[in-house]
């Protein structure tokens, strides 16, 4: 579907560098980890836009040109959606910040 994980295959950039347990859960724990040089934060402040940008400048999720059909003698104006010329919207800032979906956390409501 999408992009909801991290990309890197056996990295878990949440791990603490201070884990409780024993030498056998520090061994386990470094086997998936590398360690960083700095923390990483759990929460994600920008996202990839999902909408374009077409040659006039206007932002939609999809574009659509009208084009007459002549059938039977009969004109008829169909919509051909447009693939050509579309510039991806780039980085969006978010309104709020989100928790990354790689963060170890349970949410529950009381």
């Amino acid at each position: 579907m999408g992009a909801s994980g991290s990309k890197a295959r056996g990295l878990w950039p949440f791990a603490s560098a201070a884990g409780g347990g024993g030498s056998e859960a520090a061994g386990a724990e470094q086997a998936l980890v590398r360690p960083r040089g700095r923390a990483v934060p759990p929460f994600v402040f920008t996202r990839r836009g999902s909408m374009f940008y077409d040659e006039d400048g206007d932002l939609a999720h999809e574009f659509y040109e009208e084009t007459i059909v002549t059938k039977n003698g009969q004109k008829r104006a169909k919509l051909r959606r447009v693939h050509k010329n579309l510039i991806p919207q780039g980085i969006v800032k978010l309104d709020t910040p989100r928790i990354h979906v790689d963060f170890p956390v349970i949410l529950y409501e009381v």
